[in-house]
């Protein structure tokens, strides 16, 4: 395994939200729970097993794949409007609680030359609303979310010049880090707070360098 490289040596810093920023994707998970569950706990759990393996995708896409997937016409529960409102409340009231990434001030002194931006697959609406109630949404140039998936962002971003090709991607999912190799950009997989299960041998395989936390970034003799 190569060595975690030095975040002042790029030109941008790119987050991943849940798992990385917050301390939020038990949150999400219990959300998708609920808000399929009118179809029954088998049909939920399935959605959670689909969720999970699919960390970074959005809730619109997994929506989709539960009404077309997981369900047939003729069973009676929520529309897929429904279902996303049913989500969203669920989820407005745990990110109440979730824990913001510690150090981050620390990190964004540290890379005070570097551009932050956040690529999440959560709604960018609400996204934005969370990061702004848990004061941190001034420290990034740049937040976006779905319905524009990641690979989308990035290419508009980067032909913006919000983001810069000499990039890190910090993120905890497997979605993460195929998004960051399609673009050429070095990664760093967050484990602290991941729901994927098989993390470690996936970036064993990958060679592909791992922290715990965001605060990992920062020297050791800076304070956090």
């Amino acid at each position: 395994m190569v060595a975690v490289p030095n975040p002042r040596a790029y030109s941008s810093l790119i987050f991943d939200c849940d798992g990385v920023l917050l301390d939020s994707n038990r949150v999400k998970t219990a959300a998708f729970y609920e808000a399929a569950l009118p179809f029954g706990s088998e049909v939920a759990t399935r959605l959670v097993e689909y969720h999970k393996s699919l960390g970074g995708i959005s809730r619109y896409e997994k929506f989709r794949y539960l009404l077309d997937h997981l369900v047939d016409d003729a069973t009676r529960g929520p529309s897929y409007g429904q279902l996303l409102q049913r989500y969203a409340r669920s989820v407005e009231v745990g990110l109440r609680e979730a824990r913001v990434a510690e150090a981050l001030r620390e990190l964004k002194a540290h890379t005070s030359e570097s551009s932050w931006i956040v690529v999440s697959g959560s709604d960018q609406n609400e996204l934005r609303r969370v990061l702004e109630t848990k004061n941190i949404a001034h420290m990034f140039v740049g937040i976006f979310g779905s319905p524009d998936s990641k690979t989308d962002i990035l290419a508009r971003e980067f032909q913006a010049g919000t983001a810069c090709k000499n990039a890190l991607f910090l993120g905890d999912s497997r979605h993460d880090h195929e998004v960051a190799r399609a673009y050429g950009l070095d990664f760093v997989f967050v484990s602290g707070w991941t729901e994927f299960e098989g993390w470690r041998a996936y970036c064993a395989a990958q060679d592909i360098q791992t922290i715990d936390r965001v605060a990992d970034l920062v020297p050791r003799s800076a304070p956090q």
